[in-house]
């Protein structure tokens, strides 16, 4: 996916997460972001968005906290999130993907923010959707560039993230399959490090589903015993990864 799709599918994941939240309760528990009602979900994904509208309108050379920017903090309704959200789907597409800005992740331009922010908001929308007792859904592309993007910035996010720096072991290797698109990703644990590789013939262990459900898994929005997953090898390096891969 490029910056403009990301940006056509931020503003879908805006909607359907607008929508929903201002049909349900507010204070009604999200199981999958432990201690947040739908209200505290809300806010943070609207916080976050103008957060991010800021960086990227400014240009941002280093990180400014949300507390520096004067934001509009609510109330959260579905009217603050769509405003917000369309804010800053303005901001990027009037922007140069390729442009330097700060990001806190590998890309250090632009289109770090359109991609990032379509998968913040995606997962977050699924939350809802998990607490509300409705089947969640997405496009395979979708779910494995979200996947893409998690495993290529994860390293990025120790700072907040402290587990991440876990992720280390004696070459072990790892496969993440799509069954229902053509996307794989190999991960090896350095005694440094994790890294994506490729060209490994052997993974020790090899997980199996559609990109949705591998997303969900990822994200830890799903268990392993509650997903479709079909597991070949060594299981107990992918519960390590699992176990410390989280972003908090």
């Amino acid at each position: 996916m490029d910056h403009p799709q990301h940006c056509d599918a931020l503003e879908q994941e805006i909607t359907r997460f607008a929508v929903l939240y201002d049909q349900i309760d507010p204070l009604m528990a999200i199981p999958s972001c432990p201690k947040w009602t739908a209200h505290d979900l809300a806010q943070h994904l609207g916080t976050i968005h103008r957060w991010a509208e800021f960086l990227v309108r400014s240009r941002a050379p280093k990180r400014i906290p949300s507390t520096e920017m004067g934001l509009d903090v609510g109330p959260a309704t579905g009217k603050w999130l769509s405003c917000g959200g369309h804010g800053l789907l303005t901001t990027l597409r009037a922007g140069n993907p390729k442009e330097p800005m700060w990001a806190w992740g590998r890309d250090q331009r632009l289109g770090f923010w359109s991609r990032r922010q379509l998968h913040e908001t995606l997962v977050h929308r699924m939350d809802l959707e998990l607490a509300s007792r409705i089947e969640v859904t997405t496009s395979p592309t979708i779910a494995a560039d979200a996947i893409d993007e998690l495993l290529t910035n994860l390293w990025s996010a120790a700072h907040f993230s402290s587990r991440v720096l876990l992720l280390i072991g004696q070459g072990e290797t790892l496969r993440i399959r799509a069954t229902d698109i053509e996307a794989s990703w190999d991960i090896k644990l350095n005694p440094d490090a994790f890294e994506l590789v490729s060209g490994v013939s052997s993974p020790q262990v090899t997980i199996s589903s559609t990109a949705l459900e591998l997303l969900l898994v990822l994200y830890r929005r799903r268990t392993c015993n509650e997903a479709e997953l079909a597991v070949e090898g060594d299981d107990s390096v992918f519960e390590f990864w699992i176990a410390n891969s989280a972003l908090e």
